[in-house]
């Protein structure tokens, strides 16, 4: 893989700043460059704000003519919330664009691109192009299948349990591995667990920096098939929105949900849990493009099972549990043979504190064995 020219470097880094921030809109990066000087630069605003290019050519200003733009997401060339940014870069005269992918958007796909070139513009594309899909992956997927990314995350002892027999789980990993997962959070636009996790850990499923609560919060989702959370939930108290999505719920019970400020939404399966396929079409219809699956092994093991997870990513803690009946992150029926596992790709291991936090993707056609 070809690293990313240096101002494309630079214009990824803007664009993560984005991450968590924009959605449904991709996380982008600007920077316009003249004479080897950044002459201005930006990220994409919230939805209604300003887009990464626009933000460039305002610092700018005059100094865009003639300028260089390096982007991470080919520029947009239709009308939304905002007026198309191809306008504003021919109008700016800027006279090269770098772009490091084109955008999937129906809408877009290779449009802008071909506006510029046809007003006399040098484009390139291609820099920086595996690290700009990989940082907007949730955006990848959502606009082209109206589904969010699913992200599985789970925290494990070396032997691979998730808590001791007796269910003490806090802590297995370090300080700095938990630091990672909120970080996680703050970049999601839903955290989502099992009922099983929200009775035995009572999390509150925040994005937090220290205990102070960040000002941007995901959605937090729990999945409750037989109502059994309690009104006093702890994650029914923070800040932000949480939703339980249920297959059957007593009226009492979704009444004292509702007073304490969720959402209730009944998608029953044919197996009378929640429907995780219609669960996930409805989040999507919502905007929401990314969500991170905390656990436990129940949910996990039917995200799995169902073949519905886009990545994975580990926290490996380097202790030793043991126990027949210590859990393990993912449960359900599991796959008969090995042949039918889900084997990921593109796996990536780092060190974090004393952990290991692995990730990985499962395969494309999400049929395992690879």
């Amino acid at each position: 893989m070809a690293s990313p020219s240096p101002h494309m470097a630079q214009a990824l880094e803007l664009a993560r700043q984005a991450l968590g921030q924009v959605s449904p809109n991709p996380a982008v990066g600007a920077v316009l460059v003249k004479e080897d000087k950044v002459v201005g630069q930006g990220y994409t605003q919230p939805p209604g704000g300003p887009h990464a290019e626009i933000v460039a050519l305002q610092q700018a200003g005059e100094r865009s003519r003639g300028a260089t733009l390096y982007v991470t997401l080919e520029p947009c060339c239709h009308y939304g919330r905002t007026p198309p940014c191809t306008d504003a870069l021919l109008a700016a005269g800027v006279s090269d664009v770098h772009m490091s992918v084109v955008d999937p958007n129906p809408l877009v796909a290779g449009k802008g691109k071909r506006q510029l070139e046809d007003a006399g513009l040098r484009v390139n594309v291609g820099d920086g192009d595996e690290e700009a899909r990989r940082l907007n992956e949730a955006y990848f997927k959502h606009i082209v299948s109206g589904l969010p990314f699913v992200t599985a995350k789970f925290a494990t002892s070396l032997d691979g349990k998730i808590a001791t027999a007796t269910g003490e789980s806090r802590w297995i990993t370090g300080e700095e591995a938990r630091r990672t997962v909120h970080q996680m959070r703050a970049v999601s636009d839903a955290v989502m667990v099992g009922i099983d996790t929200a009775l035995a850990d009572d999390p509150q499923l925040t994005a937090r920096e220290g205990e102070r609560p960040l000002e941007r919060q995901p959605l937090r989702v729990v999945v409750d098939s037989t109502g059994r959370l309690p009104a006093r939930a702890r994650l029914l108290a923070g800040p932000g929105r949480a939703l339980v999505a249920t297959a059957r719920m007593s009226p009492s019970r979704r009444s004292a949900l509702e007073r304490s400020g969720a959402e209730v939404v009944s998608l029953p399966g044919e197996d009378g849990r929640v429907d995780l396929p219609a669960l996930l079409r409805l989040l999507g219809q919502r905007g929401v493009m990314s969500i991170l699956v905390e656990g436990g092994g129940a949910l996990l093991g039917s995200f799995f099972q169902q073949r519905l997870v886009d990545k994975v990513v580990a926290f490996i803690a380097p202790i030793i549990i043991g126990g027949r009946e210590a859990p393990s992150p993912v449960g359900g029926q599991g796959f008969p043979s090995l042949s039918e596992a889900l084997r990921l790709h593109l796996v990536t291991v780092e060190s974090v504190g004393e952990d290991l936090m692995l990730t990985g993707y499962p395969p494309a056609d999400q049929e395992g064995g690879a």
